[in-house]
């Protein structure tokens, strides 16, 4: 019987031990499976919101006119220049500073449709931070092809009259937010000015 009692136990103990394997491996299934949702979730911004701050943060920031440095007529602040921080004077205007941007050369095109063609100047403005001039730098070259493009696509009865120069501007804002939303991820340009506007 002692044999037989033997025989009898070699079994189980070889049935406990694959037992065994089995609830640990599940745990580690468990385990692994609740840390990776987790992470998920933590970067989804699912948990605790702090990527989604992380990314405004590293993102275009408004700038309130209450933050923004002003420069004094004789220079750049500091040595003598008298600049710095300063409230905004008068009442009402816009909330937000704003920042511009010169482009430096001239774009020349022909207009749709005619033997005319148009020569302008422009300067760009946003009220975000250098983040958006940045971007305008970075990707001059495209934001310059989509201007001409949009220039090409002109009528003369557009360039010969305010409200068509004020149409124009707008176009130009929506293309030059097309390039940075397609390049960045975020437009920024809140309006374009004409330094230059020769029709010929």
């Amino acid at each position: 019987m002692s044999d037989k009692e033997a025989a009898e136990a070699a079994p189980k103990k070889k049935g406990g031990k694959k037992k065994w394997v089995f609830i640990g491996v599940g745990l580690l299934v468990l385990i692994g499976g609740g840390v990776g949702g987790g992470l998920y979730a933590s970067n989804a911004g699912l948990l605790g919101g702090g990527h989604a701050e992380a990314a405004e943060a590293n993102g275009p920031r408004l700038v309130p006119k209450s933050e923004q440095v002003r420069a004094s007529a004789s220079g750049e602040g500091g040595e003598g220049g008298g600049g710095g921080t300063r409230p905004p004077t008068g009442a009402g205007g816009d909330k937000y500073a704003s920042t511009y941007y010169t482009m430096e050369k001239e774009f020349t095109s022909n207009l749709r449709d005619s033997v005319h063609f148009i020569q302008v100047g422009i300067a760009i403005s946003t009220p975000y931070d250098n983040t958006i001039i940045e971007n305008l730098k970075t990707h001059e070259m495209a934001v310059r092809s989509q201007v001409l493009l949009t220039l090409g696509e002109t009528t003369e009865d557009e360039v010969f009259t305010a409200a068509g120069k004020e149409k124009l501007g707008k176009r130009l804002v929506a293309s030059i937010n097309g390039v940075l939303k397609q390049k960045e991820g975020f437009g920024g340009v809140s309006n374009v000015y004409f330094t230059n506007f020769i029709v010929q």
